[in-house]
């Protein structure tokens, strides 16, 4: 532990060698023996998946937990600043509010009712194909211009780049041309 301030007032204090009051001239006794939650944590470097700046992370993480992300100073891209998706990155893990089971609300339902993984796989699969079979767009000719004009996807920040990228794909696969993401600042 540090040795005692001269004087007990920080303004004094500040007269003691700390003119700025940035220093010891703003700590107290109690203040002296805090440590940070991240002093003995196992430090990750990752990327931040929400978009495709590329962001570097310092995920800090203690007993198989994150306990704290920050940006990395090492990182040419972001030198170490986040943007507010980037620093909840941790919240996408571990919220308490996060849901784990396939919620359904039927048309004109007032309430969600949860339904086993393959039945709601199933439901889109088809909704997909009715949609595409009754929607494929032809041109004046009557001849199929090999896109859809009844889908279209707008994506959420929680999606990282490898997920958009992959639905992207599926997309024109399917011939969806109204492709949008909200993930931009």
């Amino acid at each position: 532990m540090k040795a005692k301030p001269r004087f007990p007032w920080p303004a004094l204090r500040q007269l003691d060698g700390d003119p700025l009051g940035t220093g010891a001239a703003v700590q107290s006794h109690k203040t002296q023996a805090w440590t940070a939650r991240t002093t003995d944590a196992k430090v990750v470097k990752s990327v931040c998946p929400f978009c495709a700046v590329g962001c570097g992370q310092k995920i800090f993480v203690k007993d198989e937990r994150i306990i704290q992300i920050e940006g990395d100073e090492e990182s040419p891209i972001s030198r170490g600043r986040l943007c507010p998706k980037g620093a909840a990155t941790r919240a996408l893990t571990q919220s308490p509010l996060r849901e784990y089971r396939v919620k359904y609300r039927r048309p004109y339902g007032t309430a969600w009712e949860e339904l086993p993984l393959d039945r709601a796989m199933d439901m889109i699969a088809d909704r997909v194909i009715k949609t595409r079979r009754e929607t494929w767009v032809a041109d004046h000719e009557g001849k199929p211009v090999n896109h859809v004009a009844g889908i279209a996807s707008l994506g959420g920040a929680t999606l990282d780049n490898e997920e958009n990228y992959l639905m992207k794909k599926l997309y024109c696969a399917l011939g969806i041309v109204q492709v949008e993401n909200q993930a931009r600042l």
